[in-house]
């Protein structure tokens, strides 16, 4: 195994810390200089006048071989069960949610694109929204009951494609699993698709310890399929206990005991 001078190592941790300082600021100026989703005064929701992609478009092919050279610099990611994700048809994508790397380490392991939904303060940016748009995300105000997200989302299953949500809503940063909230369960049921539940552990320590790179495993469980008598509570906790059984006993959070019946 070649070594690393202390020199390159001491540049390298430099760029880092230069990265996390500066974007930051890059990304509040790009906010500030935004334009708003929102249009109250017309009662038209200027999401309806952008372009968004149901498939692979050539930019994200170049960014996602770019980024996965770069996070192989920094994480050697494992996978498990990729076998269980169908190859075609709709789909939902179900994980736990650890940090913001995580939509692209489940990414590079996916045999097929994946669609996410994104805060819609990362859209406010013309520019960044194009990006994102690009790459196969769409925004969603939180909080709230964002009926265009959940059109959308639906047409991204309509399409055939695949969707990957977070139904804990909000990043936990390995402290366990969140009570998850019941959107992915109601959509799942209303487009009678299936849910393929998966685990990820170590993207919420990635570059903390350069120059080592961070241990990443990324499991899939076998898809489940919505009952047609199935209440959205009961798919939801079928769903996460599906996501624990994927899990570290010390990362299954309120799942960890699984009741009878589940």
């Amino acid at each position: 195994m070649c070594k690393i001078s202390p020199h390159i190592t001491y540049v390298l941790r430099q760029l880092i810390v230069y990265v996390r300082i500066v974007l930051p600021s890059v990304w509040m100026f790009y906010q500030s200089t935004g334009v708003k989703l929102t249009d109250q005064n017309s009662g038209i929701d200027p999401r309806d006048q952008q372009t968004y992609y149901f498939s692979m478009t050539p930019f994200r092919s170049v960014v996602m071989f770019v980024l996965r050279g770069v996070f192989k610099g920094f994480s050697i990611i494992r996978d498990e069960g990729v076998e269980n994700l169908p190859l075609e048809g709709p789909v939902i994508v179900a994980a736990n949610h650890l940090s913001i790397y995580d939509p692209f380490t489940l990414q590079f392991v996916l045999p097929r694109p994946l669609f996410f939904m994104g805060k819609a303060e990362l859209f406010q940016n013309q520019f960044a929204s194009w990006v994102f748009r690009q790459l196969g995300g769409f925004p969603v105000y939180r909080g709230e009951r964002d009926e265009w997200a959940i059109r959308h989302s639906r047409q991204v299953l309509e399409q055939g494609q695949a969707l990957g949500m977070f139904p804990e809503g909000t990043r936990t940063r390995g402290k366990g699993l969140h009570i998850a909230k019941p959107g992915v369960a109601r959509l799942a049921l209303a487009v009678k698709c299936p849910i393929v539940p998966a685990a990820l552990h170590g993207p919420q320590y990635m570059f903390r310890h350069f120059p080592r790179r961070t241990q990443v495993s990324i499991s899939l469980g076998e898809p489940i399929i919505p009952e047609r008598w199935e209440t959205t509570l009961n798919l939801t906790d079928r769903m996460m206990f599906a996501i624990a059984d994927l899990l570290p006993p010390e990362a299954r959070g309120i799942y960890l005991h699984r009741p009878a019946g589940f």
